[in-house]
């Protein structure tokens, strides 16, 4: 039994420890640069949620993802916006669903209309750069190119004051573009961005100013083209290769920020944009796991939409822990712009994310609102699926007047739907679902900007714009990108 001494210095030491993991909480637009926390948004390329050792992986080791979710916060069911790239990186970029600005598919861009999240923490003083890949420019399927300082869509125009990157995927060897001029790099792509990354990093903390780095990983998405030592670390699996590539990347990345002196004061929020993309016509984990969730990449169900999930952040997050509640890349926006007391322009564009710094402290039990998600599917838009999710429940519009209804707590591989069960439930699910389809809708023809319109492109060169025009069939195989 503890001392009465013992127990008060206990008590004492968790009111000392609260204080300090909400030390960030008082940040204004006015705090000391050198006192507001670095950001770093880390995503890989079709990771599936079994794709790390937390997660059960055995094909390899994933020691420094593991250490993440081990000295951070671990999402148990964080969410990808969409079951593909392009528009998964659209939502991290604006909170939004992708489909309000009809980002629907891989390969298709981003509107120069739209707020993102490296214009706003611009306005409050942060460094921004962006890393390895974009795929928010439009193009053609096939492997990365360098976007030249010509490309009206590169991240430089949406915010970012360095960009090494390329249009979509990338492996060994690869050319990027630096702010427009191709650079050959030999190697591991992961390994490149990162120390790319590591350099922007470096001369910021020097500087003491604050920064926004977006690292963007190019692994493990087909073609799989990991080096020979990584091939023969994951056991002469390639996908499992690239993943090595992966976890070292980001084991050098903490390496860093601790050799720097600002790794407490950091948030990592990693993440990947989809579930993995499995083939059952080959051995199984050829192309990742999604473990016991049903589904795969391009799909509503759990395995195409759920992924690893983890915020690593010393400063605040000082008791490691594992959350049940749901999250969602469209969350990371309106999270940041709270942490930083963003107001933006724009700001009455609907956001579909929702601020979880309270989920970051521990207070936030339930989230608060529904997750919408749609995809066009085979049947199009208008009857491709659509998924309300909640806490508990997932409605799932399979078609135009389809629905099932699963519970996720105790379903967790959706086997058993609900729909006749339930039918309260599903009646205040679809009521709600038609409501968020119809809003998004409407942002879709452009009526959240000031111009109550989607701008065409002379309208937008004229205003030193260019219109983003996605310029990809739908009903391309998602393999291809």
């Amino acid at each position: 039994m503890r001392s009465p001494q013992s127990r008060l210095a206990a008590g004492i030491g968790m009111i000392f420890l609260a204080v300090a993991c909400r030390f960030a909480a008082a940040l204004s637009p006015d705090t000391p640069s050198d006192q507001r926390p670095n950001i770093i948004l880390c995503m890989t390329d079709d990771q599936g949620w079994g794709d790390v050792g937390y997660n059960g992986l055995t094909k390899i080791k994933t020691p420094n993802l593991d250490a993440m979710a081990a000295n951070g916060l671990r999402f148990d069911r964080f969410y990808s916006a969409h079951p593909s790239c392009s528009p998964t990186r659209a939502s991290v970029m604006t909170g939004r669903h992708p489909y309000r600005m009809q980002c629907d598919w891989p390969g298709m861009s981003l509107r120069l209309q739209e707020q993102t999240i490296a214009r706003a923490v611009k306005q409050v003083g942060y460094s921004t750069s962006h890393f390895g890949k974009w795929h928010l420019s439009g193009g053609k399927p096939g492997g990365g190119r360098a976007l030249p300082e010509s490309d009206p869509l590169h991240p430089g125009h949406f915010g970012f004051d360095e960009w090494f990157t390329v249009s979509n995927w990338f492996d060994t060897d690869w050319t990027f573009s630096r702010n427009g001029e191709p650079t050959k790099i030999e190697g591991d792509g992961s390994d490149a961005i990162m120390t790319e990354a590591l350099q922007f990093i470096k001369r910021n903390a020097q500087e003491k100013k604050p920064f926004l780095a977006v690292i963007w990983f190019g692994s493990p998405h087909v073609p799989l083209a990991p080096t020979a030592a990584d091939l023969k670390a994951a056991g002469g699996s390639p996908y499992y290769g690239e993943m090595v590539g992966v976890d070292r990347s980001m084991g050098a990345l903490r390496q860093g920020l601790r050799k720097l002196g600002i790794a407490d004061n950091t948030m990592i929020w990693f993440n990947s944009d989809n579930g993995a993309w499995m083939d059952d016509t080959v051995e199984p984990d050829a192309f990742g796991s999604n473990s016991h969730l049903r589904g795969h990449k391009g799909e509503l169900w759990e395995g195409g939409i759920r992924v690893p999930g983890i915020i690593e952040w010393p400063a605040r997050i000082c008791k490691p822990s594992i959350t049940h509640v749901p999250a969602v890349t469209s969350d990371i926006y309106p999270t940041i712009m709270e942490l930083l007391g963003i107001k933006v322009a724009n700001q009455n564009l609907p956001i579909d994310g929702i601020n979880i710094l309270p989920l970051i402290d521990g207070t936030m039990t339930e989230r608060p609102r529904p997750i919408g998600f749609w995809h066009h599917g085979e049947r199009g838009l208008q009857d491709g699926p659509v998924v309300w999710s909640d806490n508990q429940y997932k409605l799932h519009r399979r078609g135009k007047d389809t629905y099932e209804l699963y519970d996720l707590i105790n379903d967790i591989s959706e086997k058993k739907n609900l729909i006749d069960e339930e039918p309260a439930i599903a009646a205040t699910m679809k009521a709600e679902m038609a409501a968020w389809l119809e809003s998004v809708m409407q942002s879709r023809k452009g009526l959240d900007y000031p111009e109550k319109k989607v701008l065409e492109p002379e309208e937008q060169q004229s205003a030193g714009k260019s219109q983003a025009v996605g310029n990809v069939n739908a009903r391309e195989s998602l393999t291809a990108f």
